[in-house]
């Protein structure tokens, strides 16, 4: 089955927004861990570090998965390949 050019722009702009939240996971998961130590202060009894590291990135996650559910489907109803609803 050959893709049309309608299928092709529509997996180009997949790819984009993944590769883009994909370094966003990388940053919040191992550069904030790395640089971590640097922030040595305290945020309601905990080390900031500690907070960043457990809930920070926590935050990061459920946010990058929102915005992909969310994206892909504005994506869906621009390239017409969403789920109707009857």
């Amino acid at each position: 089955m050959a893709l049309t050019d309608n299928h092709r722009r529509y997996w180009r702009k997949n790819l984009h927004v993944t590769a883009l939240l994909l370094v966003i996971w990388f940053v919040a998961t191992f550069v904030v861990a790395y640089f971590a130590r640097d922030l040595d202060f305290r945020f309601f009894g905990w080390p900031f570090s500690f907070w960043v590291g457990a809930q920070g990135s926590l935050v990061v996650y459920v946010l990058i998965i929102g915005y992909y559910a969310w994206h892909m489907n504005r994506l869906d109803i621009e390239h017409g390949v969403d789920e109707e609803e009857d």
